[in-house]
């Protein structure tokens, strides 16, 4: 799975043709007061803050927090969508990587029995463990977009404990997660997100709900988490590694992309009698690209590979 170095909060530059879009002008909403005091947003982190109360009222709403659930927002910034999900959740935790906001919002929500504040990394944090003594909880994100798909993977990894989460996305990496086969906007994480979420894209939202105003748009969208892989596959680790594989250069075949895997793939590849064999007793042509696959065709791939 690739990692992405950079911090910071982007969304997709098209304009929207979403009918569901949140279509708002500078002047058409107010945005979320707050004293002159707070913390500016960093240009290193890219941030850029959650400021329209409608998008904030209607995110809430697609979520609607329960007296009796935990819920995890990462990326609290300066409490937007805090302030409604601490009056709703039985408990919220918040994950927040910038220092300087964790005491912001100590001292705003800090008194409150149902909140904790957590300050890490998101890529790293455990969250099963932060959850207890709960054993589940839904995920709220305006999530750094720099690193959003790196985020995605670290959640589905931690999948165990969390059923639900609903993400502000750079618009056109939503798109990807929803492509479906023989889409060009189909990748890796089309794939992965397939296998173990199920994937509804909620609204779109405009650059001007964020100050500062970002150049491009976003989306929000509810993943819900399987409790099993999608397809049946006995060594997931391996899916993942031919996956991984297929996509390394998207212009060329899976059969081209397969006979240049890494050498550990490769070899179980030559040892199930080479790519052709492979790919044939998969049911899958050559001469076809990787975003053209179906979830139930990777699985067949990975099947032929375990069974040599």
């Amino acid at each position: 799975m690739r990692d992405e170095k950079k911090r910071g909060t982007r969304n997709d530059e098209r304009g929207s043709k979403n009918s569901s879009s949140l279509r708002v002008s500078r002047s058409s909403f107010d945005l979320i007061p707050h004293p002159s005091s707070l913390i500016l947003p960093k240009k290193r982190f890219g941030q850029n803050f959650l400021a329209d109360e409608r998008v904030v009222e209607r995110i809430i709403e697609e979520v609607s927090p329960r007296a009796d659930e935990t819920i995890v927002e990462i990326g609290s910034g300066r409490g937007a969508l805090t302030s409604h999900l601490v009056e709703k959740a039985g408990r919220l935790v918040a994950v927040e990587y910038d220092r300087d906001l964790v005491p912001l919002l100590r001292e705003k929500f800090g008194a409150r029995e149902n909140f904790i504040v957590i300050e890490a990394d998101a890529l790293s944090i455990d969250l099963c463990a932060t959850l207890a003594p709960a054993t589940q909880a839904r995920i709220v994100a305006n999530l750094p977009y720099y690193i959003s798909t790196a985020i995605l993977q670290r959640l589905i990894e931690q999948r165990a404990c969390l059923t639900e989460m609903v993400l502000m996305l750079q618009r056109k990496v939503v798109e990807r997660i929803c492509a479906p086969p023989a889409s060009s906007e189909r990748g890796f994480l089309s794939v992965l997100v397939e296998a173990y979420c199920e994937a509804e894209t909620l609204f779109d939202v405009a650059p001007t709900s964020f100050r500062p105003v970002p150049k491009v748009w976003s989306s929000v969208v509810r993943l819900r988490l399987r409790r099993r892989i999608a397809i049946d596959v006995g060594d997931e680790h391996l899916l993942w590694r031919i996956v991984s594989a297929g996509f390394a250069q998207r212009r060329k075949t899976i059969f081209n992309n397969l006979r240049h895997a890494p050498s550990e793939l490769l070899a179980r590849v030559e040892k199930a009698g080479g790519t052709d064999r492979v790919l044939e007793g998969a049911g899958v042509v050559p001469q076809r690209r990787a975003e053209t696959l179906t979830l139930e065709e990777w699985g067949r791939v990975t099947r032929v590979l375990e069974a040599s």
